[in-house]
């Protein structure tokens, strides 16, 4: 990206202000030097971090960084040998410590299952050093100051400096009270040359003895090192001398320390530098409102109500600026200060913040272009370089453009062609545009020229845009209207000023009829677009609300039907309760009806015991299931018509069906015996392709039963062996039999399993078990019946 254009938009002031938000003194130098990519993987990337950044800030308010100072001069120190002061290392210090507590947050945040795309894999290069880390902080304070702990050594001399001073200054405050003090310039005790001493009155200066380190500038003063305390002051000055020495000692073995790891520290710093970086960009995200924007591979560029980044934000009015898919050339007209200029500074501004990877002040959705070079040519006579005219200075910037576009260009033109005769500058203007698009390059050019406004329309992949000015108010509006070319309001503007209609008059006619025309076409191209915009906004307000009332419904209409459901199931779940209480009761009944038909006490007819039972069955109700286009299409295709097999559920038979009794019965024929059925009884079965011999163990007529004291089940399917014996073990309770043997066979075992689970579940079985070898083994299973 060539440099002109960075200060052209200015866009130093947006790193500037980025730069606020670092907390490195890296981060800040790496966004200083930050410049736009035309590679769009880099692009890419770049754009998924400051994504990652946003929403670290938003669900944690930001990564914590502490402030940290460059450690690259610490370092190349180091590599030569030098030994690191205590600031020195305590900014090292302060790097291993951030380190470790950047690694520790976001490993909470993979815990809290936040998704990063780039952030994880960045923080993952952080190399954490705890051992140094640890032997740092216990050295060397914030302020770089070597503690105490930094050695035994060190904490025994200052130990003994301490009790030093408190005997120096205890002896010394004799001094300074009492009969002494009236020999002091002042009752205190100061330090000269590390020593301490009294300010002693000049004409008493023997009488303390000792040495005189100092006097006041007025010679009325002497600071005198009294005889008494000076072999105390000797070995303090020797502890202090101790003291030094130690400390140089810690610090070179310190600086030796770091020395196997300069390579990780290094890397270290790079990382949260890189880190602070994506935390200040989204910040100044943040700030200014700016949101993430899409990338386009084709370059086809749509801002949505777009704002300028360096423009207060209660005086810039947003524009929607789209260029790419329709069309590659924009020219624009319309008044002067009527926001042309700063309309393309907007557009190119934010194509040079997305390709560095930055948000951008524009609506959500938004999307941008990854051009491999932006050239403007921006600017007026008071920016023009002082030694050549606004024209010819224009012109050798424009072909300086020229020389380097190709079709993955932008190119922004302000004033094209100004500076000179409006025919030649006209005529000039077109040929550039011309060639800008032969060459494929995406152009935004503004002019005052009519003849562009022609050009506009007569040209492929080029449109016309105006500013639009509000004629009521003498006032631009600064709204970007594309497709609508500008029109000038001379005339207008001077009628409204109080210029006499006979002057307004005559300049219209002195108006070429052509000129006229295209005037009026804009001008009625206006009201229209109006009056469009003005409907759009009305039906979109329509639509929102019937959205709204559309949603509401859909809500309710669901709400209902599912609350129908749930009180349906409600009442079916209770009358299931009330069903089941019945049915043990009605179990009684009919246990009690068989022991009174066995004794020979009642001549109740089996059958009737049977539709007695099942009516009672029939009472329990299933919970509703939702209904669909699938079940109703399965519901029409397995209704119910004469001579259908059907499967009986309450008996588990199978039958045919004679005829419909009524809208909720079936007549069906279940071997020797015809039964009105409950409709919601019966299931559907295609019919075998070869009719098997009905069994006739387990029918039962008026005149008696004709029931076997053995069921064999071999060779049938198991659900039809299943059915055979529910219906078998009926016809031996009836029959008054205390016991029966099933044969199932081995086989695969299915049906003898299923056989078990039936007479286990069965509470009529009193017990089960396989029958002797003799009679079958487990082939068989003989069952006593209560």
């Amino acid at each position: 990206m060539n440099q002109k254009i960075l200060e052209t938009l200015e866009f130093k002031r947006i790193t500037d202000q980025i730069a606020t938000y670092a907390q490195t003194a890296l981060g800040q130098q790496t966004i200083q030097q930050l410049q736009p990519s035309s590679d769009f993987q880099t692009v890419a990337q770049a754009i998924a971090e400051s994504d990652d950044g946003a929403t670290i800030y938003r669900l944690k308010g930001g990564i914590p960084l502490n402030t940290l100072e460059n450690i690259g001069p610490h370092i190349k120190r180091l590599k030569i040998g030098a030994m690191l002061n205590g600031k020195e290392l305590a900014d090292i210090s302060r790097l291993l410590r951030t380190t470790s507590a950047i690694h520790r947050f976001f490993e909470d945040l993979q815990a809290d299952a936040i998704e990063l795309t780039q952030a994880y894999g960045i923080a993952d290069e952080l190399t954490l050093l705890p051992q140094l880390s640890q032997r740092l902080r216990q050295s060397v304070d914030e302020a770089g100051g070597i503690q105490d702990e930094a050695s035994t050594a060190l904490r025994g001399i200052r130990s003994g400096i301490r009790q030093l001073s408190d005997q120096i200054r205890s002896k010394m405050d004799g001094y300074t009270r009492g009969n002494q003090a009236k020999y002091l310039s002042e009752p205190v005790v100061t330090i000269r040359d590390d020593r301490f001493v009294i300010p002693v009155r000049s004409e008493y200066r023997s009488h303390f003895g000792g040495v005189i380190h100092d006097q006041s500038t007025s010679g009325q003063t002497v600071y005198v090192e009294p005889q008494s305390v000076m072999d105390l002051n000797n070995r303090l000055r020797q502890l202090q001398i101790e003291e030094s020495q130690e400390i140089q000692r810690i610090l070179a073995e310190l600086s030796e320390a770091l020395m196997p790891y300069l390579t990780e520290i290094t890397n270290n710093g790079q990382v949260l530098a890189h880190l602070d970086f994506i935390n200040a960009k989204a910040r100044f995200a943040h700030e200014i409102k700016a949101t993430k924007p899409i990338l386009s591979p084709d370059n086809q560029v749509n801002l949505k109500q777009a704002r300028h980044p360096l423009i207060a934000p209660d005086k810039i009015v947003p524009n929607d600026i789209y260029i790419g898919q329709d069309f590659q050339c924009i020219v624009v007209t319309g008044p002067n200060t009527g926001g042309k200029t700063i309309t393309l500074k907007t557009l190119g501004l934010l194509q040079l913040m997305a390709q560095s990877g930055l948000f951008i002040p524009a609506e959500e959705e938004s999307q941008v272009g990854v051009f491999s070079d932006i050239s403007a040519d921006i600017g007026d006579e008071q920016s023009i370089e002082q030694n050549l005219s606004t024209f010819s200075a224009h012109m050798e910037n424009i072909i300086h453009i020229l020389q380097h576009v190709d079709d993955h260009s932008l190119v922004l033109l302000d004033e094209l062609g100004a500076g000179t005769d409006p025919q030649e500058g006209a005529s000039l203007a077109i040929a550039i545009l011309d060639y800008l698009g032969n060459v494929g390059s995406y152009v935004v050019a503004s002019t005052h020229y009519p003849e562009l406004k022609v050009y506009g329309y007569e040209r492929p992949q080029t449109i016309n845009a105006s500013m639009e000015f509000d004629v009521a108010t003498l006032q631009p509006t600064y709204r970007l209207m594309i497709g609508v070319p500008g029109r000038s309001n001379a005339f207008d503007i001077s009628a409204r000023l109080g210029m006499p209609e006979s002057i307004v008059a005559s300049a219209k006619n002195l108006l070429n009829e052509e000129s006229q025309d295209l005037n009026n076409m804009i001008s009625d191209l206006e009201s229209q677009r109006k009056a469009a915009e003005t409907e759009y906004l009305d039906l979109s307000q329509q639509l929102k609300q019937a959205q709204q009332l559309h949603d509401d419904l859909s809500k309710a209409y669901h709400d209902f039907f599912v609350e129908r459901e749930n009180q349906e199931n409600k009442a079916k779940e209770k009358a299931n309760a009330i069903v089941a209480k019945a049915q043990e009761k009605a179990d009684k009944i009919i246990s009690q009806l068989r022991a009174m038909k066995l004794s020979g006490a009642s001549n109740v007819k089996e059958d009737q015991l049977i539709a007695a039972n099942t009516s009672l069955k029939n009472l329990v109700q299933e919970p509703t299931l939702k209904q669909n286009k699938v079940l109703r299409r399965e519901k029409k295709r397995q209704a119910l018509k004469p001579g259908d097999e059907v499967k009986v559920t309450s008996y588990g038979t199978q039958g045919t069906l004679l005829k419909q009794v009524n809208a909720h019965e079936w007549q069906v024929q279940m071997g020797i015996l015809k039964m009105n059925i409950a409709t919601d009884q019966l299931q559907k079965v295609n019919a075998p392709d070869k009719k098997e011999p009905v069994r006739q163990f387990a029918t039962v007529s008026s005149s008696g039963s004709h029931v076997s004291p053995q069921l064999d089940l071999r060779g049938e399917r198991y659900d039809a062996a299943m059915a055979d014996l529910d219906q078998y073990i009926d016809g031996a309770l009836l029959a008054g039999y205390q016991q029966v043997t099933i044969v199932h066979g081995k086989g695969t075992g299915a049906i003898r399993k299923g056989v078990q689970d039936y007479l286990k579940n069965n509470r009529r079985i009193k017990k089960f078990n396989y029958a002797p070898a003799s009679a079958g083994g487990d082939g068989a299973t003989i069952a006593v019946l209560q």
